[in-house]
């Protein structure tokens, strides 16, 4: 079980690399834009398309990870009451396989959505680049989400020994 573990949080940091890497050149972009439009007044013309498309990268590809490791904002305003009856591993396994579920709706008209740019043909205004493919790395991501959630929430509710809700 030890090397399975290794092997699904280095699989589970490659999101988080991505996202980095992201990150770095929406902050190297941003820079060169301010840069040159404050200097000699020829702004990036792409730097909106491109930071609409490294936002979506940096947003989406972490999602899995958070979903999966519990970082997500999470208000406790009933935790005294489940706390009392002793209800709080169910209501966790519940809450977050619902949640998995939901997210099937939102991946599926992501993917309608993109599979629509692409038999239009629709690309980004300077640089050209397909949108569907942006579409199709939200749907995946949300997808792999909902995937993570729904796993989550069966081992919570069937196997609490393996998952630690003091996390979730």
């Amino acid at each position: 079980m030890k090397p399975l573990e290794t092997v699904a949080r280095r699989l589970s940091d490659a999101p988080i690399y991505l996202a980095s890497a992201a990150l770095f050149v929406l902050m190297i972009m941003t820079f060169c834009d301010v840069v040159l439009r404050s200097a000699f007044n020829a702004p990036i013309e792409a730097a909106t398309e491109l930071t609409r498309i490294l936002m979506a990268i940096l947003v989406f590809s972490v999602m899995p990870v958070i979903s999966g490791r519990s970082e997500h904002i999470a208000v406790d305003l009933a935790d005294g009451l489940f706390d009392r009856y002793r209800l709080t591993r169910l209501r966790d396994g519940i809450i977050t396989l619902v949640s998995g579920l939901m997210l099937w709706w939102p991946t599926n008209r992501v993917w309608v959505l993109a599979e629509r740019a692409r038999s239009y043909g629709d690309v980004t205004e300077y640089l050209a680049i397909p949108q569907y493919l942006i579409g199709w790395f939200i749907a995946a991501a949300t997808a792999l989400t909902a995937l993570v959630l729904v796993v989550k929430g069966l081992i919570v509710l069937f196997k609490p020994s393996l998952i630690d809700t003091s996390q979730i």
